[in-house]
């Protein structure tokens, strides 16, 4: 019997990272994610200390972070549990709540610099929403090129986009076709 080899989205065993000018890609396959949904009259939780956003929202502590996605509806993401049952440890967390793991059905790329303005550059060639409202601490549900994608800034040097897994590749060949050519 063969032996299987587990790969990261992008079909590698390693995850992968480019850079172009001051903009460096990777994809996040250690990064685990779980839908939250909440019945009308249940209260909010707070899922591993987390305040929930409110619309355009995202807030992270040091291991987990919740992203808005629509009325009562959040997405909780965990770095380092990408291998583990993540959206066990989120019901537990929020056991009145309806939870669905995520993790195998969406992929994670972040895109790096220490210039942030090069970040917005990018968002202008890839997406049609202005960049100044993808500040740091928002998220916001958009299309790139043909996919639907979701993009969370972190911070104001980093942009995650989460994308379903079957675009990875698709998304990957966009990101660093047009950071390629805003480098040259």
């Amino acid at each position: 019997m063969p032996e299987l080899t587990p790969l990261t989205a992008l079909g590698h065993d390693q995850p992968q990272s480019v850079t172009y000018g001051n903009l460096t890609m990777g994809d996040c396959p250690d990064l685990a994610l779980a839908s939250l949904a909440l019945r009308r009259d249940a209260p909010v939780p707070l899922p591993f200390g987390l305040d929930l956003p409110g619309p355009g929202g995202y807030v992270a502590s040091a291991e987990v972070a919740a992203i808005w996605t629509g009325p009562r509806q959040w997405m909780i993401e965990a770095k380092a549990k990408g291998c583990t049952d993540f959206a066990a440890q989120v019901k537990a967390q929020a056991p009145d709540a309806f939870v669905t793991e995520q993790t195998d059905g969406w992929a994670a790329f972040d895109i790096t610099s220490p210039d942030g303005a090069a970040i917005g550059r990018l968002l202008e060639k890839l997406v049609n929403i202005d960049p100044g409202t993808v500040s740091p601490g928002t998220a916001s549900r958009t299309s790139l090129h043909h996919m639907n994608v979701l993009l969370v800034r972190p911070g104001p040097c980093c942009l995650r986009i989460w994308v379903g897994r079957s675009f990875a590749g698709s998304l990957w060949h966009a990101v660093i076709g047009a950071a390629g050519r805003q480098a040259a």
